[in-house]
Formats: structure tokens, sequence, C-alpha cells
């Protein structure tokens, strides 16, 4: 299935293209979710800050100076061509492998994994690998619109550059990311036009490398069997999934009120960072819970929209690619949380502690938001262009 196959590959900048405006239901949607979940992410953090500091707000504080240069980096992606990511897509991709293999050698250990490199700040190269491989794909999949049927140019490089990730994220190791970049990569050889058949060949693929995988390592299958069973190591493995479930279900329908969680009074791990969805259940109960949700089904929805209405190829799979990964990690980290999938290490987008995190996807928000800007003027464009 090719996402608008009869479209032009990609628009290079047109002068009359600069009175598109940026699409304010998106970045509104964006705002909003940005702001509750700043509020959200103080409200589970002071706790654990100030037993951790001594400042109650200390990791606010980091949070919302990451928000504020996420912003500006946000209006500042929405007002360039996105023409450019086309040109600097390979070499942000070759960029972001080079990062990934630096982990392993010079990586910063936290939590028995080493995911993270610190060159003036802190960060994790797999956020940057998700980036680099959509714009690659994107821009491949607009060059070769016409081949992408065939294995040599539907499959192979595609698979090629996720199978190279996926080995360096093995060395650190990174499941979740490894499952984010799967998923996003094999949805957007769907939207490019993969043959279904050969999309069916990697999932199989996938699937078993997985299964022998979780045999392999002992971690990861560990981490199945207390989903499974949590009550079986309710002190160890699976005490953060109780605990999860514990705040989950004390919220109620209507919550106990904002900033009157017990669970994050050090009882559940992580209650700020992955398993920051249970405090928000806790607090707000499930009318808050869906609320939130709904705003996520928004923003991807709109999304979406975006991408269908793009003006060429490459930012119809950009917009499309950008808003299955956050479409993606929201629901596995919710999954996570909420005991329907086994734990994996996955933060929610625009609420979870994590400031390098914060900034690029903001970022990827205004790329998208420079798609939108881009294809207003549609008049504009089919008259430059012939």
């Amino acid at each position: 299935m090719a996402l608008f196959k009869h479209k032009q590959p990609y628009a290079a900048p047109v002068r009359e293209d600069r009175t598109g405006t940026l699409d304010l239901p998106f970045l509104l949607l964006v705002v909003l979710l940005t702001l509750v979940g700043l509020l959200m992410m103080f409200s589970a953090s002071y706790a654990r800050a100030n037993w951790d500091t001594g400042d109650s707000a200390y990791y606010f504080r980091r949070q919302a100076l990451f928000a504020l240069g996420g912003m500006a980096a946000m209006l500042l992606a929405g007002r360039l061509n996105y023409f450019i990511w086309f040109r600097t897509a390979m070499l942000i991709l070759a960029g972001s492998i080079f990062l990934l293999a630096l982990v392993p050698l010079i990586g910063v250990r936290v939590n028995g994994a080493k995911r993270w490199l610190k060159l003036g700040i802190q960060f994790q190269p797999s956020d940057v690998a998700k980036l680099g491989m959509i714009l690659a794909f994107a821009a491949m999949m607009s060059v070769w619109q016409d081949k992408m049927e065939s294995f040599r140019y539907g499959v192979l490089p595609y698979v090629g550059i996720m199978g190279v990730i996926a080995v360096l994220l093995y060395l650190e190791p990174h499941l979740s990311a490894t499952l984010i970049i799967g998923i996003t990569g094999a949805t957007m050889m769907l939207l490019g036009g993969t043959k279904k058949s050969w999309l069916a060949l990697f999932a199989l693929a996938a699937a078993v490398l997985v299964f022998f995988y979780l045999q392999k390592n002992g971690y990861a299958g560990g981490r199945v069997t207390t989903w499974l069973d949590p009550e079986s190591d309710a002190l160890g493995d699976g005490y953060q999934g109780i605990q999860s479930r514990y705040a989950i279900g004390s919220g109620g329908f209507l919550g106990l009120g904002l900033g009157r969680s017990r669970q994050k009074y050090l009882y559940l791990p992580e209650e700020h960072n992955d398993y920051i969805f249970a405090i928000v259940c806790e607090e707000l109960g499930f009318v808050g819970a869906v609320g939130i949700i709904l705003l996520f089904v928004l923003l991807i929805l709109r999304g979406y929209w975006i991408a269908i209405h793009a003006r060429d190829r490459f930012g119809t799979l950009v917009a499309a690619g950008l808003t299955t990964k956050l479409g993606v990690q929201v629901f596995l980290n919710m999954g996570v949380v909420t005991g329907l999938l086994p734990p994996t290490g996955i933060s929610l987008p625009f609420f979870s502690y994590g400031g390098t995190a914060l900034l690029l996807q903001l970022f990827e928000m205004g790329v998208i938001l420079a798609v939108s800007r881009w294809c207003v003027n549609q008049e504009a464009v089919a008259k430059a262009h012939g």
C-alpha cells in the first residue's frame, strides 16, 4: 500500500509557500500536553527530588528549562522548509549510528544498562537514531517510489538499516527502543509501498528473534515471567508492577486530587519517569486519565491528517513516521504501566522526566508543523510547479 503514490517525490522550496501557517490544532495540542506533562511531572517528582537532592523542585526546574528550549526548537523547526531534512537525512542517520556505536565504548551506565552518552549533556543516542531512521526512510522511499515493490528497493535497504541499529541497541541492551524502531520502520515500509508478503516475512523473522532474545537474556525473560505473575516475586521484579496497579486502583473514578498521590512517596519506583501515568491515574482518576489519552489520540489523528494533506511524498512519509513513533511510544508506555504489556522501560512523551528526550520530541513536532505549513497554500504550490 503506497500512501498517495501519485504525489511528486519531494518539492524544492518555492517563494509562494511562505504564506503558509502552522497547523494551529496540532500546535495547541502539543503545547497543552507539554504543560499538563510539566504539571504532573512536578507533582510526581517532588517527593523523590526532595529525597535525592533536598530540593523538591529540582527535577521540575530542569524539565521546565528543557521544555522552554524544546518549544523554541519546535517553532524554529516549524518555520523551516522541511526540504532541508531531505538533503540531510542520510547524514543524520549516519551520525546517529556513529553515536550508537560509541555507547558500548564510552557510554554512561544507569540502572544496569549502558544507554546514555555524556557529551556536554547526557542523552540517549537511540532517540536520535529513531529520528534519523524516519528521515532516511522517507527520503529513500520518495526517490524509489516506483520501485518499492521490489526486494532490492522495497525491503533490503530498510531491513539493513534497522538491523544495524538493532545490533547496536542489543549491545546496550535496549529492547524498548528496538521495538519502537521496528514497528515504526515496518509501518513506514507499508505506507511506502513495500509488498505485504515481504512485510509478513519481516514480522515473522522479528518475532522469532524476540523469542530467542527473551530465552537467552535472563533479565528480559524474568520481566515477562513477573508480568504474568507479579506476586511470584512481589518484593523483586514484580514490585514495580504491583505498586503501579495500587496507584491506578486507588485513583478510582475521579482520583485522589492533584498532588495527593500516596504512591509517589518512594513506594513506586520511576514514578516521575516511566511510570508517571500511574501517578496521573492516582491523582486524576479514570476521568483525568481518559482525558489525557484523548489528547494524545487527537494529536496522533491530527498528525496523520497533516501527513495525508502534505504537498509531496517526502512530507507525507516524514509526518506519518514521526506520528507513528509517537503513537507507538504512548501505547507501549501506557500498556506497561497498566499491566497490559511486560515492562520495557519506555517513557511517556511530554510527561516523563528527561530533558533531552523532551527537547527532541518537541523538535520532531516542529518538523510535523513544518510539513503542515508548507502544504497549506496548495494553489501557490501547484502554480509554482506548473
